[in-house]
């Protein structure tokens, strides 16, 4: 009986135990402040290990580089026709160095030969006359005469600070030349130029340059052979929503003033001591519609022409003198940065 309570003891145990496992075991998971009565002594838990490092990315795979585009450089032509010598002028230009240098050749055509008076004796002469080439850059230029076999030289350079620029012309053939000296007079827009033909032959031509207009003196030779300082002058100023010009040379005055709006141009000007009177009238219809009129008061000479803009490409442009009695028409075609190349006249 005694085996047989100790057994029911043991099982009625194992069963209390069996409900409740944790009701006599003291590593129960509490939060750590009812592990410890003392948490200022309890050190706290370690913290969480960090995540693994993300994997390197992968390298990129290597590119080839580009081979820099040998592009050949563009060329401009131009052409036009004078109906009254005959010819045709034109000019072959492409840009070198990124736009550092230009090369421009030009030429004449003279297809039944009128220019020349050759009729067919030389075709090579009635397709490619007059040939001229030129080298130009932004501070020297060269223009060589294939036929004459001569260049023109052309240069211009200036001193740190830029209160001083020199430039110089040269004739090979001729072995003449102009040397120019410019200089600022503290103010920039006040400038003194002294300009010199080479070899020298007379006293240098004096100009003085200000905001307004400028002044020339110079040495000429008259009909006498007299040696005599001639006067050339000219100055602008704003008179009356326009522009008013005075011209001086040699004795004689022009008074020109300017008048310009959006539709209207009107030009009047008078010589002296002629008192030659002409009027310029410019008139604006539409942006592709555009009227010039020029009449002389003393000779009763007037000229006018006509201008038509055919959408983004061409422009008609006919005319007629009265003082030569001649009527023109011609044909314009533009190109995208504004040149005009004349097609037919």
């Amino acid at each position: 009986m005694a085996s047989a309570a100790t057994s029911t003891t043991t099982a009625a145990s194992s069963t209390a135990t069996a409900q409740n496992p944790n009701l006599f075991n003291l590593n129960l998971n509490l939060p750590p402040w009812l592990r410890c009565p003392f948490t200022f002594l309890c050190p706290p838990p370690p913290p969480p290990p960090p995540p693994p490092p993300l994997p390197p990315p992968p390298p990129p795979e290597p590119v080839a580089p580009a081979r820099p585009s040998r592009r050949l450089p563009g060329l401009r032509v131009t052409t036009e026709y004078d109906s009254e010598e005959g010819v045709f002028a034109n000019k072959v230009s492409c840009k070198l160095a990124g736009g550092r240098a230009k090369l421009r050749l030009s030429f004449q055509s003279d297809p039944q030969g009128l220019g020349q008076g050759q009729g067919e004796e030389d075709p090579r002469q009635q397709l490619f006359a007059a040939p001229l080439v030129g080298f130009i850059t932004k501070h020297f230029s060269v223009l060589y005469d294939v036929e004459r076999r001569n260049a023109l030289l052309h240069g211009d350079a200036s001193l740190p600070g830029g209160a001083v620029q020199l430039r110089a012309s040269h004739d090979v053939k001729e072995q003449q030349g102009e040397v120019s000296v410019i200089t600022r007079l503290g103010d920039p827009s006040y400038k003194l130029e002294l300009s010199s033909l080479v070899p020298y032959n007379s006293l240098p031509r004096a100009t003085f340059h200000f905001p307004i207009g400028q002044v020339s003196v110079e040495e000429r030779i008259n009909e006498d052979e007299e040696k005599v300082l001639s006067i050339y002058g000219i100055a602008k100023s704003v008179f009356l929503d326009g522009v008013l010009t005075a011209q001086y040379n040699e004795n004689d005055l022009n008074l020109r003033y300017c008048y310009k709006d959006n539709e209207l141009t009107l030009i009047p000007s008078v010589s002296l001591p002629s008192n030659a009177v002409a009027l310029d009238f410019k008139r604006r219809f539409s942006p592709s519609d555009k009227l010039s009129y020029r009449y002389n008061f003393d000779t009763d000479d007037w000229n006018a022409v006509y201008k038509h803009t055919v959408g983004k490409n061409f422009k008609v442009k006919a005319g007629y003198d009265s003082e030569v009695r001649v009527g023109w028409a011609s044909v314009w075609r533009l190109d995208k940065k504004g040149a005009k190349q004349r097609l037919h006249q």
